[in-house]
């Protein structure tokens, strides 16, 4: 089985950027990434679209993925995001990802331009052929107004180093085509929070998660279960998380996450333009979530960090 399939298992974070003074803050994102995996996140993947990605400029882009590289000091897999509508650009921030030391790259399909099949098959593969990472396809076509067709993702997955799919779609009966066609090394991990344990159960590897950034040991403990298929635990971990999922999504990501981030103290909750700050009525909503779910999270991460205590004391 592919490396990266084994270790992404389970609950990512699709990092936010956090920035002081409209710039990149690096020390908040070094403390934000620790925490994620103290509290048992697989993977970390900046640069993204909750991570603001177009709002960055390519250095800004690298710094923030050698920091969460700094961060994870091999702990866990660092998956990059090194996407743009200009394949050019794209080979660009896939090369920079790599002299930063990301473990791999998510590659997003083009926005805007709503290319062919055809075409995206050779954006992918100019990516692919310019680097020497394992790429995580990305496909949101709610986002980019594009969206890869299964024999698309079955005729990429043949390129050596596309080793996986990020799968925003919500569309579940897709994960059985998939894996059927893809057979068990291919990684797929859903984009969709809200939709994130029927994914698993239909035979998903895991979730590149908004969400996790709040709650990241509930998202852990959610997956586990997930491992195990203990379906009750599941559907009690679905209920808990249901309105933060919701919450998160009040406004277009990641508005509704930073100002949350900004509510536990985590991160400051600046924005670049154009996007704008989360409505009172929509910070209203979200306070009163996060007064339940913070309390849950909180017990999670105890009983986290006591079972490895134990299991680190009987070694």
């Amino acid at each position: 089985m592919n490396p990266l399939t084994l270790r992404c298992r389970g609950a990512s974070a699709a990092l936010p950027t956090p920035y002081r003074m409209g710039r990149v803050d690096l020390v908040a994102l070094d403390a934000f990434c620790k925490r994620l995996i103290d509290r048992g996140i697989a993977a970390l993947v900046p640069c993204g679209t909750t991570g603001e990605a177009p709002l960055l400029t390519a250095e800004e882009h690298h710094q923030v993925v050698a920091i969460t590289v700094a961060a994870a000091a091999g702990r866990v897999p660092v998956i990059a995001g090194a996407g743009s509508n200009n394949t050019a650009a794209a080979v660009e921030l896939a090369r920079s990802a790599e002299r930063a030391g990301a473990s791999a790259l998510l590659c997003v399909t083009p926005c805007y331009l709503k290319p062919s099949q055809a075409g995206m098959m050779m954006h992918f593969r100019t990516i692919h052929d310019a680097t020497g990472l394992p790429i995580m396809l990305y496909d949101v076509p709610a986002r980019t107004g594009c969206a890869l067709d299964d024999v698309t993702v079955r005729r990429l997955a043949e390129l050596p180093r596309i080793v996986g799919l990020k799968d925003a779609t919500g569309d579940i009966p897709r994960v059985a085509r998939l894996r059927r066609r893809l057979g068990p090394d291919f990684l797929l991990l859903s984009g969709d929070d809200a939709s994130q344990s029927a994914f698993r159960l239909a035979g998903g590897d895991g979730c590149i998660s908004v969400t996790a950034n709040v709650a990241p040991a509930l998202l852990a403990a959610l997956h586990a279960a997930c491992d195990e298929k203990l379906e009750a635990e599941v559907r009690w971990f679905d209920q808990i998380l249901a309105p933060l999922h919701e919450a998160l999504f009040l406004e277009a990501n990641p508005i509704p996450l930073k100002r949350a981030l900004s509510v536990l103290g985590l991160m400051g909750d600046g924005l670049r333009l154009p996007l704008t700050p989360l409505s009172p009525t929509f910070d209203r909503k979200l306070r009163r979530v996060l007064e339940t779910v913070s309390v849950l999270e909180e017990k999670e991460a105890a009983r986290l960090a006591a079972a490895r205590r134990a299991t680190a004391h009987a070694a």
